[in-house]
């Protein structure tokens, strides 16, 4: 009687853990959202990336952008999109971007205040901008409708 207890509540045990499990180790890889003005959207992800990245936008601006560079595969000017992956210094990439899809305005806002993150790289939205800092690192970029930095 006692080894069928002790076999009993081994068992309830592992069939309640394994849910559990499952909960805790269920990552989210990919994250996009706007500011709250709307003008800048953002995306961090790890799904086509051995690590993660932050990638943003910004509609307008009024800051000069940097002159620009025929960009190999045909992409725009760089200027109006950031990148910074996990690891490696921020730039300003001239590909065309997943966010391109049209779909900006259904994406959730990220309130001033908040921060999102994914692995090292964390986005903050502030009312002077969005800053992605990866911790592991210290690089950084910040972008607001007057300036950007890339740190």
């Amino acid at each position: 009687m006692r080894i069928t207890m002790i076999a009993a509540l081994s068992i309830a045990t592992a069939a309640t853990a394994l849910p559990l499990a499952a909960i805790v180790h269920a990552d989210r890889s990919y994250y996009a959202f706007l500011s709250p003005s709307g003008n800048i959207r953002c995306v961090l992800s790890s799904d086509n990336s051995p690590t993660p990245i932050a990638e943003c936008q910004i509609g307008n601006h009024t800051y000069v952008a940097p002159p620009a560079s025929p960009c190999a595969d045909g992409g725009a000017a760089p200027g109006w999109q950031f990148r910074l992956d996990q690891g490696t210094q921020p730039y300003l990439p001239c590909e065309n971007s997943a966010l391109d899809s049209g779909v900006g305005n259904q994406l959730p806002t990220l309130a001033y205040g908040h921060a999102k993150s994914l692995g090292s790289i964390t986005c903050d939205s502030e009312p002077t901008g969005m800053t992605c800092t990866d911790s592991s690192t210290g690089h950084f970029f910040r972008v607001s409708q007057q300036s950007y930095q890339l740190g």
